[in-house]
């Protein structure tokens, strides 16, 4: 079962995945992937254009997890779509070094539900879970995973609303 951990930058999935990795599970990193499939860089957004539908049609299958904010667009088993409160994440971005619009853009995408709709696009509702981590440890939240992988947790989404409540930072 290859599993997608997904979400907006700054909202934990590398942080999660060194400790689902320290927990013996293989973790695969989407950055480590993706060399092959630039196709140019954005420098107004800092980031790079890669070829998704190349990336994803020629990723090499495999068990385990895969962690990257682009990773939900893969053939995977399930997804695991990681949520901030949008504050917070603001506050992370800019600890990183982000510049502003950087910041605002990635911020937006946390509050309007971006990845989180992506997926449901590319996958079926069964396979999506979605979980809020700001007032979670690191340890929760890898628990909650392997709760998730051994299918102890029904897929989730939808639960979390951060346009009712941070609506003041777009």
């Amino acid at each position: 079962m290859l599993i997608a951990l997904t979400g907006t930058p700054g909202t934990g999935k590398s942080t999660v995945s060194d400790e689902l990795a320290n927990r013996g599970h293989q973790v695969i990193r989407a950055n480590d992937t993706i060399g092959p499939y630039i196709i140019e860089e954005d420098e107004e957004r800092q980031a790079h254009v890669i070829d998704t539908d190349r990336w994803r049609d020629e990723f090499p299958l495999r068990e385990g997890i895969v962690e990257g904010h682009l990773t939900h667009l893969l053939p995977v088993s399930r997804v695991i779509v990681i949520r901030c409160r949008p504050d917070v994440l603001k506050e992370r971005l800019v600890a990183r070094g982000y510049h502003d619009e950087k910041v605002a853009e990635n911020v937006e995408a946390e509050i309007l539900d971006v990845v989180l709709i992506e997926a449901m696009e590319e996958h079926t509702p069964e396979m999506i879970y979605e979980i809020d981590v700001t007032d979670m440890t690191v340890a929760e939240v890898a628990d909650m995973i392997e709760r998730i992988m051994t299918g102890d947790l029904p897929p989730r989404h939808g639960v979390v609303d951060w346009l009712s409540t941070c609506a003041d930072l777009l």
